[in-house]
This record gives structure tokens, sequence and C-alpha cells, in this order.
């Protein structure tokens, strides 16, 4: 069952000039996981000495849970501590202007099984980073949620002090 959070109008309310509000479309689970198929790269978010971080990531969807490589460091020792983590990656069709984003949160695990490092082998994880990411890290999913939506022009959001001079340091 799809839910639409929103109001959505064809133009703009009588009298006003306000633009209209394109509905957000709640995602089920598995358009959530068609989506993150489609798309590589993600950010994840970890706690790191009591605060957030995050890190991008590339990963890939593996039987409903995800795979990504690291090495050794704050993204590895983070992602493996006694706190939850969440990965989030999301994307827009330039042609509709159609935009999507979906977290998963769950907890994160090495993967240190031979048959299952073996089976992460077969993902083709390419990390953007050059350097030794020997660790298999997976995700597996406590909850999936997404969205989709319209991407508001941005003349929408002007305000006359958008052009306004500003100061410069001399």
């Amino acid at each position: 069952m799809r839910r639409i959070l929103g109001d959505m109008t064809n133009s703009a309310a009588p009298g006003t000039h306000q633009p209209e509000t394109p509905a957000t479309e709640i995602l089920e689970t598995n358009e959530c996981w068609e989506l993150l198929r489609g798309v590589s790269v993600g950010r994840l978010a970890v706690v790191v000495d009591e605060h957030p971080d995050i890190f991008p990531v590339n990963y890939k969807v593996d039987h409903g849970t995800m795979v990504f490589r690291t090495g050794e460091g704050t993204k590895l020792h983070a992602s493996l501590g006694d706190a939850p983590v969440a990965i989030e990656a999301d994307g827009v069709n330039p042609e509709t202007g159609v935009a999507w984003s979906v977290v998963v949160k769950g907890q994160a695990t090495a993967v240190n099984l031979t048959e299952d490092v073996l089976d992460t082998i077969g993902l083709l994880l390419f990390p953007w980073e050059a350097g030794q990411k020997d660790q298999f890290i997976r995700i597996t999913p406590g909850k999936v949620t997404g969205r989709r939506f319209k991407v508001t022009p941005p003349v929408t959001w002007w305000s006359p002090l958008d052009g306004a001079p500003t100061a410069r340091s001399e």
C-alpha cells in the first residue's frame, strides 16, 4: 500500500503566489531495494566518539542486505561497534525532476566465513579510493524506508535577499 504525504495541487491557490506543492510518496520496501540496486554509491552513517559521522561507500545489494568494502580505520571500527548504522542512497531523474531517497538502518558485521567472503568477492565491489580494502562489511537491515518526490525548482526558494550584495573581506 503506497502512501502519499502532502497535498498535490496542479496550480497556485487562487489569489496567491504560492507554487504547487508536490506530494511525497512513501515507497514500499521492495521499491526501495530496486532503487538501491540501481546505484552503487551511498553514505554510511556511524557513531564515532559519541558523535555522528558520514562516509561515502561503494556498495552492492546482496540477498536483502548491503555489502561494502573498506580498509583499516575509523569507518571499519565504527561500523563494527555496538551502535547501529545507517546507509542512505538517492538519485534524481534529470528529465522528469523526480528524486528518491532510501535509508537502510541496521547492524553491520564483518564478513569472515570463507564461503561468505567468496560470495562477496563475486559482487564486484570496486571502491573509488585506491588502497587496501580487504574488509567486507554486511549491513543487515532492521528498517528500510524510502520516499520519492518532485524536485522543487530553485526559483521557488528565491527571496529578495538572494541577489543582495554581500560584505567582502579586503
